[in-house]
């Protein structure tokens, strides 16, 4: 009875919600209230597929809800991008009969990494994929070790691990699992000998804390490694990109067949790898696997393009906090060779906390925006002087900034005559501050 009251108010909840504009949360909340242990009782599908870590986890939710729906597989998934345990129990609860039995071949989760531990604890994943793990909200989550030891608490036995092999902390969850499944990336042209961040992360072994040695790095501490004081290494991969070209915008996945990139970034490279591991294993085709994500646009709002008077442009809209995820949007602005104007807003830091903290910003690689394709740049919003300051730690010619903390002014500089593509980096929270001012195409 507890379980069927359960359901019926979350789902009451959420059709009431949904008609006032409210969040997804605050249905499972109530449910969770009514019966703490619904998702225990719920009668799950064969397949059970969650995705956790730093980043990338909406984009290749998305992706492999995409190559699933295509491969015949009926898939629930939190499109809303809720992944705490009360946004979970929402989605699953509203993906119910009445009876408790969800609907669907597959039911697939993105997971908050800090809270998987207290979702996970109902039910266990059939397959568990785990993206990567950065630096990511100081407030929040400190140091990334501390949310290897919360997802720790999430791994059940009976799951299955999808993993990272490119990423050494994230390796560590499978050592001494054979039954693991590793996906990466082979050294690629755009690759270095050596880390060409601000910070290294890769320099001591997770498992050992002794020196690490990389043949190769994508980026960041993302590479091929090993540990010159243990036997900790990368492990083989299953799956692998083998070939990638950034500029011409495409991936070639085990050697077979071209996927070509609607977003041309190693960070998409490794959303799209991830997904396609789960739908392989699922018993999918590698061919319909790139057909289904062949140019794929994502629809989580992540990229967005625009006008503004006759110009155009795109937002890349970062994690809060979170250098790798600013990283990649700045790659990309740095890359377009026809020439780009970029404006970077900081006009709030955390949406949950109240923080002034902007040490974060000191671990992002502005220095890649030295590039001769980048014309101008302009720091704009509330902490639009601490990026200034920031900035005079690069190389960059000054005579390239403005700084404003007005975002309309920002938006009236842009607007200037030129015909340049815009790019403009910015978080969650600001994105509407920017949007609410252009024309979205």
């Amino acid at each position: 009875m507890k379980r069927f009251l359960s359901i019926v108010i979350c789902k009451l909840l959420r059709i009431i919600g949904k008609a006032v504009g409210k969040g997804s949360s605050l249905p499972g909340k109530f449910a969770l209230k009514v019966c703490p242990d619904v998702l225990a009782r719920v009668k799950m599908p064969r397949y059970v597929i969650a995705v956790t870590g730093s980043n990338g986890k909406t984009s290749t939710v998305e992706m492999l809800a995409k190559i699933l729906t295509d491969g015949g597989f009926k898939v629930a998934y939190n499109r809303e991008g809720s992944n705490q345990i009360e946004g979970v129990t929402t989605f699953v609860l509203c993906s119910s009969t009445l009876s408790g039995r969800v609907k669907g071949d597959v039911l697939l989760i993105e997971s908050d990494e800090r809270y998987a531990k207290y979702t996970f604890k109902h039910f266990a994943p059939t397959h568990y994929v785990i993206t990567n793990l950065y630096r990511d909200q100081l407030t929040r989550n400190g140091h990334p070790m501390w949310v290897y030891n919360a997802i720790s608490k999430s791994i059940r036995e009976e799951s299955r691990l999808i993993l990272n092999a490119d990423d050494p902390l994230v390796s560590l969850f499978g050592k001494d699992k054979p039954d693991t499944v590793w996906f990466g990336v082979d050294r690629l042209p755009t690759d270095t000998d050596k880390p060409d961040s601000v910070y290294n992360d890769g320099v001591y072994c997770p498992c050992c804390h002794g020196k690490m040695e990389y043949s190769t790095h994508h980026y960041s501490h993302i590479g091929h490694y090993r540990c010159t004081a243990c036997d900790y290494a990368r492990q083989a991969t299953s799956y692998t990109v083998t070939e990638a070209d950034l500029d011409e915008g495409y991936a070639v996945i085990n050697g077979q067949g071209r996927i070509d990139l609607a977003l041309k970034s190693l960070y998409n490279i490794y959303n799209l790898l991830a997904a396609y591991t789960v739908a392989s294993l699922l018993g999918m085709k590698g061919g319909d696997i790139a057909t289904a994500i062949n140019n794929y646009t994502l629809k989580n709002g992540r990229v967005v393009t625009f006008t503004l008077g006759g110009r155009r442009g795109t937002l890349l809209v970062s994690k809060h906090e979170n250098s790798i995820s600013y990283n990649q949007s700045i790659a990309l602005a740095a890359a377009d060779e026809a020439g780009s104007d970029v404006l970077i807003i900081v006009d709030a830091i955390s949406r949950k906390y109240f923080t002034g903290d902007v040490s974060w910003l000191y671990d992002i690689d502005f220095h890649r925006l030295a590039s001769d394709n980048v014309k101008s740049i302009i720091l704009a919003g509330t902490y639009a002087n601490d990026l200034a300051a920031r900035f005079t730690y690069t190389d960059i010619d000054s005579n390239k900034i403005k700084v404003t903390e007005s975002i309309d002014t920002a938006v009236e500089m842009l607007d200037a005559g030129q015909n340049r593509q815009i790019y403009v980096i910015t978080c969650f929270s600001d994105k509407g501050k920017f949007m609410e001012r252009v024309k979205v195409d």
